[in-house]
């Protein structure tokens, strides 16, 4: 069992020492795994996050665009941080939604007025991680925003975590929390996790 915060720094460093055209390679792969592996039709409202590049985060705009052209009647939501800077609002993602880059880096929806999307519409939810266990436990940057995101969806919301870390889940997680939601699946460049 390790702790949240060695994981961290050991999932970053290895993550940000991938070059750009291999996660360019591997988002691809998590997308096709995506649509291979889950129920992407029968979804009537997905949320996904928005990728942080200078992080080497998965590159979720494949999977955006292939939603937009092959499934338009799917509502696409992504974050936005609050200005209380620890919880997160879902607002609509169109083609025509306007993007601006928030403190941290990460592109949100920036449309006047935005559409709200509550947690209790989605019936999927793509997370970002940086490592993940054999329980479905996560390991973020440590904020907390979609954990407290995930509290709020109704029971039955598909939790799927994106990892362009091409590796299984590990033993346990030492510290997890009570407030901590675990995935259902976990999907890598090589196939899916279900927990």
């Amino acid at each position: 069992m390790l702790p949240k915060k060695l994981l961290r720094h050991d999932a970053l460093g290895r993550r940000q020492a991938l070059p750009a055209a291999e996660v360019t390679t591997r988002s691809q792969q998590l997308c096709e795994q995506l649509f291979r592996h889950f129920p992407v039709a029968a979804w009537r409202v997905l949320h996904l996050f928005l990728p942080l590049a200078r992080r080497n985060e998965p590159d979720t705009w494949p999977i955006i665009r292939r939603m937009w052209a092959e499934f338009p009647d799917l509502q696409l939501a992504a974050p936005v941080v609050q200005a209380d800077g620890v919880s997160l609002k879902n607002y609509e993602l169109t083609p025509s939604t306007p993007l601006l880059t928030n403190r941290w880096g990460i592109p949100e929806p920036a449309a006047n007025p935005l559409t709200e999307v509550l947690p209790g519409a989605l019936d999927a939810v793509l997370v970002p991680l940086l490592a993940v266990d054999e329980l479905g436990q996560r390991v973020g940057y440590g904020g907390g925003f979609y954990d407290r995101l995930l509290a709020q969806c109704r029971p039955g919301t598909q939790f799927i975590g994106l990892n362009v870390l091409d590796e299984p889940p590990l033993g346990r997680i030492a510290d997890v929390l009570p407030t901590d939601v675990p995935l259902t699946a976990c999907l890598t460049p090589g196939g899916v996790w279900y927990f």
